[in-house]
């Protein structure tokens, strides 16, 4: 099977291991060393022959003009989530190629940072580091509230996603309860989550922390507002690993600013460098580090490979994308 790797160039030895790079040329015919980044200067030679691509963050748009030229092409192998800048409509138009993502591979470090971070939560963390900051080490006669902790602490997901429900598969073991929020999501299927379905208004209000993990589509921009984080109760965490479009920023701003809320924020890249929330103790601001870094790259690539070898097995994907869900999923 003739395959291309259509991705920025040196990306493949980031998303693959010298082995795995191996591997995928034992599978099929292709140069891993020369990827194609631009379909338009590629030969009609070289695109009319390829059966698969094997795609990645930066990867050209499969359009229809593009489309025209591989008409042989059947697979579209991503080695990242969301294959919208991917994926050009042109794509599903044809109805006949199978495109594929690891977005479930890339679930799982985000998933794990959630964790890490809604343990924190519970123990107000951020709180407490910043007052003992503040002392320098001598305890005040101030103490934390009785209900600081994570037993029994309840926890609300913003989203029945691939990284909302590992990251509820992951609370199962310890002595949380967890409420769920998802309009496509049946009670049985939140159940199953050892969580409980409810609507938003109670989430926020009844929660020690709140996660977000929400898809950036049309419909859910904004979907974290004023008056939904006004229901938080005072210390309470609000985590966003998600998209910061979905958060109502001024709102955010203003209750995180006046101290009365807390927050882990991986996703907010374009706050201007004078944003109060720079130096707000209790606001933690990471670089999108939750998703997948270094070596966790690698797990991607092996979902990738998996989906080639299936694929030349003549075996069904794993993780196929079903377009009717592109408007409601990441």
């Amino acid at each position: 099977m003739k395959a291309l790797l259509t991705l920025p160039d040196g990306l493949q030895h980031r998303m693959f291991s010298p082995a795995q790079l191996e591997k995928l040329a034992e599978l099929v015919d292709v140069d891993v060393e020369q990827p194609i980044t631009d379909f338009g200067a590629a030969p009609d030679a070289v695109l009319g022959g390829v059966e698969a691509l094997i795609t990645g963050w930066g990867s050209p748009l499969v359009d229809a003009a593009a489309l025209a030229r591989m008409p042989r092409l059947r697979a579209i192998v991503h080695t990242a989530g969301t294959v919208r800048f991917v994926a050009g409509p042109a794509v599903w138009e044809r109805g006949d190629i199978v495109v594929t993502s690891a977005t479930e591979a890339n679930a799982v470090p985000v998933a794990e940072f959630t964790l890490a971070q809604i343990l924190l939560a519970g123990k107000r963390s951020l709180a407490q580091e910043a007052r003992h900051r503040a002392e320098h080490g001598r305890p005040s006669a101030l103490r934390m509230p009785s209900d600081v902790g994570n037993h029994g602490a309840v926890v609300g997901l913003i989203g029945a996603s691939r990284i909302g429900t590992l990251v509820a598969q992951l609370l199962q073991p310890f002595d949380l309860e967890v409420l769920i929020t998802d309009p496509f999501a049946s009670a049985e299927q939140i159940t199953a989550l050892g969580a409980a379905r409810v609507e938003p208004e109670e989430l926020y209000a009844r929660s020690d922390v709140v996660s977000l993990h929400a898809p950036d589509v049309p419909a859910t921009r904004g979907m974290v507002s004023r008056e939904l984080l006004a229901l938080m109760r005072d210390g309470t965490t609000f985590i966003n690993t998600a998209r910061p479009a979905l958060v109502g920023l001024d709102a955010l701003r203003d209750e995180l600013v006046s101290g009365r809320l807390s927050a882990v924020l991986d996703v907010h890249d374009d706050l201007a460098p004078d944003d109060p929330l720079w130096e707000v103790p209790t606001v933690s601001i990471t670089p999108h580090i939750a998703g997948s870094q270094g070596n966790e790259l690698h797990r991607m690539g092996a979902a990738a490979l998996e989906e080639v070898r299936r694929l030349v097995a003549g075996e069904p994907a794993r993780f196929p994308v079903d377009p009717s869900t592109l408007g409601h999923s990441a």
